[in-house]
């Protein structure tokens, strides 16, 4: 390359931003602070941290396991489906009680695919209990057992494309690292204003002590009220649109603590007790292995993607809607 032309490109404009990293720009904007768009230095500043975040989401959709069948037959022969509910019934009613299961196959677009695809999500659970369990050739009763379950099953981002639902999995995962950072912003505001509150209370107390006479008891709450002032001004600088930019860029280069999947394994028989044996050493035991997410609330669940046959689904609702309807004449 000539030096001219290396002259020359030092004058070329910026490119655009990719139409991603532009929905990116505008999410910072809708989630975190629409005051950050205005900012001098936002994109060329937000740029690389949010191109780094976006290649993490990928990454982490990237990891989910599945398509993993979720129906009746699967609840008698995939050891992980038969974990994840208690009976079979338990399938119907969490596809004919989701919300967003209903709000899908409502629409048209529910008809492309004899199948759909969702992520998959629960929580796992542990109890202890006192059960029966065979040692060597005897059986012992009130033996204590750890039992294994799983509650809030819930299904994510239907749709019968499967690159689709990974899309849209994608952009929630950007979104709930953009509203982990908008709570800290949100935290910092109740801050300042719990600081405001505090320091013009002290200013009335120092008003009252001023007509009485001087004594240490002024000089204590003029110290406090000198450092409720220093507390505040920092409070507000951090709350500046340029310093929420650098903290937000920092955060998007290190999103791992915010939002990442755990591998977890568990050895647990068909009754869910989980057990020191493996598959090798006893036919009734199996070795569960999946994801567990760890995301805004900083609960932990199972993730998975999910596919679903839609006549079932639709079968489901329909139960659910009459269960429903003979509970209120009732």
């Amino acid at each position: 390359m000539s030096l001219f032309s290396s002259v020359t490109d030092l004058f070329k404009p910026t490119p655009p931003p990719s139409p991603m990293l532009s929905h990116a720009f505008d999410r910072v904007a809708e989630l975190v602070n629409p005051m950050l768009k205005a900012a001098p230095g936002f994109q060329h500043r937000l740029q690389l941290p949010l191109e780094h975040a976006l290649g993490y989401c990928d990454g982490l959709i990237a990891a989910l396991p599945g398509p993993v069948d979720i129906n009746r037959q699967a609840f008698s022969n995939d050891p992980l489906v038969h974990a994840l509910f208690a009976t079979a019934d338990d399938i119907d009613q969490m596809l004919g009680r989701s919300q967003a299961i209903r709000d899908f196959l409502a629409e048209p677009a529910c008809w492309e695919n004899e199948y759909f695809y969702a992520l998959f999500a629960a929580r796992r659970q542990q109890k202890k209990q006192l059960g029966m369990a065979q040692q060597g050739d005897m059986i012992q009763n009130d033996v204590p057992q750890l039992v294994l379950y799983f509650s809030d099953q819930t299904l994510i981002e239907p749709c019968c494309q499967l690159e689709t639902t990974l899309e849209k999995l994608r952009q929630r995962a950007l979104d709930s690292l953009l509203r982990t950072f908008h709570d800290h912003v949100e935290t910092l505001r109740q801050e300042r204003e719990g600081l405001r509150a505090d320091a013009s209370a002290e200013r009335a107390h120092l008003t009252i002590l001023q007509g009485t006479t001087p004594g240490n008891a002024y000089e204590v709450h003029t110290r406090h009220l000198a450092d409720l002032d220093a507390r505040l001004r920092q409070t507000a600088e951090l709350l500046m649109p340029e310093h929420l930019i650098e903290a937000l860029a920092d955060f998007l280069l290190a999103p791992e603590p915010s939002l990442k999947l755990t591998p977890y394994s568990v050895n647990v028989d068909r009754l869910g007790v989980v057990s020191d044996k493996t598959a090798d050493d006893d036919l009734s035991v199996h070795t569960l292995n999946f994801p567990e997410l760890t995301a805004r609330d900083k609960r932990l669940h199972l993730v998975t993607l999910a596919r679903i046959h839609r006549d079932e689904a639709l079968e489901a609702v329909e139960m659910v809607r009459d269960q429903q309807h003979r509970f209120m004449l009732i």
